[in-house]
């Protein structure tokens, strides 16, 4: 019988692998498995270009292979890495190829490496284009155009050379203190399903792995601590916390990460139920699963020997590390017994099959690859998703958007000139020029003969208050205020890290920051200058727009006597300027809903919509309600609701098939693109307590004025499916409410039976 050569690209991937793991040494092994070398200690910058480092020519050496190399053209803060000394998109490619023509000419089997780059929101490199963060992904409602955005931000990694993008999908916002909140596409495990599936769906067309963070339950950490503990019984982890994994998994995603928190006691890196029970064996995925940063070395604490750490790990079912030193003596774990070598075999298995799957023993090298062709440019794909995320949170009815008979428009606030400022954590450092701000947008959006003046107003934290007459001087004299507001992620030279990169709770930069990784808030109102700015501006009597730029909903209060109208643009990235004047002036009409519940204060968490059915009524001091609930967003027209009409009023258990439909009228005189959301409601029946709704389906509508059209959901078994006793998805009899509306709070139902 011929052997099959592992470089016959016409033999089956399983067989190619086979045979080159059959040709592996232990220490061979062992570095398809490692990942600890960070990307930017592998050159350094020349007069000439770049060259390879001795700790990367050590690095290849010591296991005659690596495994992958995690973050080579990363530039940011943490890694201290910037334009005078890192990896531009003119540099990506040809840097990539000496990296990887090292490690395939001065190792025996010639095994490329995998080149793993962060991609958050678009590839953090220098002249990476970055995207609104994943929180204004979620608002934006429309899966379509981040799909095709993430297929040209793949289309990009893959040019400088990059083969796998880590992207936070798997997260949701449970508890809006969390400092990662940015990172989220919302609180909702059906939303964050669909945009992780169209995620995966437009990097693989792209060519590019996704490896997905975080798994599992990171979001439902205690207290919104960074990397705590959670406190998930494993019927809150599959209703709520897996959806967007099963998704991806679904979708064919490169691999998953294997998150910092624990679950009932044991990390998810070291979780075998987890990473092996529930992810290989009743999903069937055969992905990597790679550890966090430095997660393995965490185990050391339980394990007592970082030897036995990294072989916990192993056996669990972790196949890739990142940064850590424990999984680099997984040979004295095999050669102590605490780990076979047949489990070792398994991840590196893993990973070669990746390595197989991406074409890189065929090709390589990128210079010379065709480059894979996208219908848009990542800069217009952010631009429109910046504007697509704009939520008119509440208005009057008249000041927005702003007419002719606005003569001056006074742009203030911490937020309204500072890129940086709306960009979000995980960026790169841009290149002087780029962007658009607030103050930016109105003054090229405003007619001629509109002046527009422009005053911060305070600092972004802190309490000093020397610049509010100033802005209130501006205020006073303009026609309307539009008065900019909210957090920021920006991290700066000033700013203290951990070994992981998360920002130190304390060691913010001169600028200060709010959110974004190991930026958690035990309160989430503004900081008070802003509130005392924003209190000062509105007694002048001059209407006022608030515009909040923010990586989490920060609690509010009742504006409806303080502001004519208030929008959150979250973080919109560095065209988010413009996207918010266009809005404002009405040339685009806000069509952004609310992909997490807003607060009224911190004290009354958790508060999002579909939390259990206990007809709780809320506390003596104030509502249980969110200030502004999931699922909301105005436009600058009214809309109408008919009840939805169901094609069938019972269905079976077994084989539920049937449609919604309602019909949508635009009563106003502008024209809207509107959201309809599906909600499912069970009234009695199953085998849990029942949540009060749960997000089941949307589709968008555009109606002209007096327009009117019908949207029609197709309802089966997914749609229907719940949680059983055995954590199984199954469609379960009883009475359900299947509703329709524009938001959580504002729905018509129509009852379903579902039959044995």
């Amino acid at each position: 019988m011929t052997r099959v050569r592992y470089r016959d690209p016409r033999a089956p991937v399983a067989a190619r692998v086979r045979d080159l793991l059959g040709r592996m040494t232990l220490r061979e092994k062992v570095g398809q498995v490692n990942q600890r070398l960070y990307g930017w200690d592998a050159y350094e910058r020349t007069p000439d270009g770049h060259r390879l480092t001795d700790a990367f020519r050590a690095e290849v050496a010591a296991h005659d292979g690596m495994g992958a190399l995690y973050g080579l053209q990363r530039a940011d803060p943490w890694s201290g890495v910037g334009f005078a000394d890192g990896i531009t998109a003119a540099d990506g490619a040809r840097v990539t190829d000496a990296v990887q023509r090292h490690v395939v000419e001065h190792t025996r089997l010639g095994i490329p490496v995998l080149f793993v780059e962060e991609v958050p929101h678009g590839h953090q490199a220098l002249d990476g284009t970055v995207l609104p963060v994943n929180l204004a992904v979620g608002a934006t409602w429309d899966p379509g155009l981040y799909e095709t955005a993430a297929e040209a931000v793949g289309a990009e990694l893959r040019a400088r050379g990059g083969h796998v993008a880590l992207v936070s999908a798997l997260d949701l916002v449970r508890d809006p203190r969390w400092g990662r909140a940015e990172e989220c596409f919302g609180e909702d495990p059906h939303l964050a399903a669909r945009f992780t599936r169209a995620l995966v769906r437009g990097m693989r067309r792209a060519g590019a792995g996704v490896v997905l963070k975080h798994f599992a339950g990171q979001g439902g950490t205690v207290g919104g601590r960074n990397s705590a503990a959670t406190e998930l019984g494993p019927r809150e982890l599959h209703e709520i916390h897996l959806a967007a994994a099963r998704a991806g998994v679904r979708e064919g995603a490169a691999g998953v990460m294997a998150a910092y928190n624990e679950l009932d006691g044991l990390p998810c890196v070291a979780n075998r139920p987890l990473l092996t029970g529930l992810l290989r064996e009743q999903w069937g995925y055969d992905g990597i699963v790679m550890a966090d940063g430095t997660a393995i070395d965490r185990l050391v604490r339980l394990t007592g020997d970082p030897v036995a750490a990294g072989a916990a790990a192993l056996a669990a079912g972790c196949d890739l590390s990142l940064w850590d030193a424990c999984f680099p003596r997984l040979a004295e774990a095999v050669a102590r017994g605490l780990v076979p070598e047949a489990a070792l075999d398994t991840a590196v298995a893993r990973v070669l099959t990746l390595k197989f799957r991406l074409g890189l023993f065929e090709q390589p090298y990128t210079c010379g690859r065709p480059v894979h062709e996208t219908a848009y440019p990542v800069r217009e794909l952010s631009e429109r998703i910046a504007g697509a995320c704009v939520v008119l949170l509440d208005h009057d009815g008249r000041t927005l958007p702003l007419g002719p008979s606005v003569r001056r428009i006074a742009v203030l606030g911490p937020n309204a000139d500072c890129v940086p400022h709306q960009i979000g954590d995980y960026t790169a450092p841009q290149r002087p020029g780029t962007g658009s701000t607030v103050l930016q947008g109105v003054r090229a959006a405003a007619p001629a003969g509109v002046e527009v003046t422009h005053a911060a107003g305070c600092a972004l934290t802190g309490a000093d208050e020397s610049a509010i007459p100033a802005a209130l001087a501006l205020a006073a004299a303009a026609d309307v205020a539009v008065l900019v507001l909210g957090g920021s992620s920006a991290r700066d030279a000033a700013t203290a890290f951990d070994s992981n990169g998360a920002a130190l709770a304390g060691a913010a930069g001169p600028a200060g920051m709010t959110c974004g990784e190991g930026v958690d808030l035990a309160d989430l109102a503004l900081p008070g200058a802003q509130s005392r700015l924003l209190d000062a501006v509105a007694a002048t009597g001059t209407p006022v727009v608030v515009v909040l730029v923010q990586g989490r909903p920060h609690a509010l209060p009742d504006l409806s006597g303080t502001a004519a109208a208030v929008l959150s643009a979250w973080y919109p990235g560095p065209w988010g300027g413009r996207a918010v004047a266009d809005v404002l002036f009405g040339r685009a009409e806000p069509r952004g809903r609310l992909p997490v519940s807003v607060p009224r204060s911190a004290a009354q968490l958790p508060v999002h919509y579909n939390g259990k059915d206990h007809g709780y009524r809320g506390y003596v001091d104030q509502p249980a309600t969110a200030r502004y609930p999931f699922g909301h967003g105005l436009s600058y027209t009214t809309v109408s609701y008919g009840p939805p009409v169901l094609s069938r009023a019972s269905v079976p258990a077994e084989e539920p098939a049937l449609t919604c439909t309602v019909t949508v009228t635009n009563t106003g005189h502008r024209p809207v693109c509107e959201t309809v959301q599906l909600y499912v409601r069970r009234l009695s029946g199953g085998s849990s307590w029942p949540r009060v709704r749960e997000l089941r389906g949307f589709t968008r509508v555009r109606l002209g004025p007096g327009g009117s059209a019908r949207a029609v959901f197709d309802i089966d078994a997914d749609t229907l499916a719940s949680v059983s006793r055995d954590l199984s998805l199954a469609v379960e009899p009883g009475e359900l409410l299947l509703e329709t509306g524009p938001s959580s709070d504002r729905t018509r139902g129509a009852r379903l039976t579902v039959g044995p």
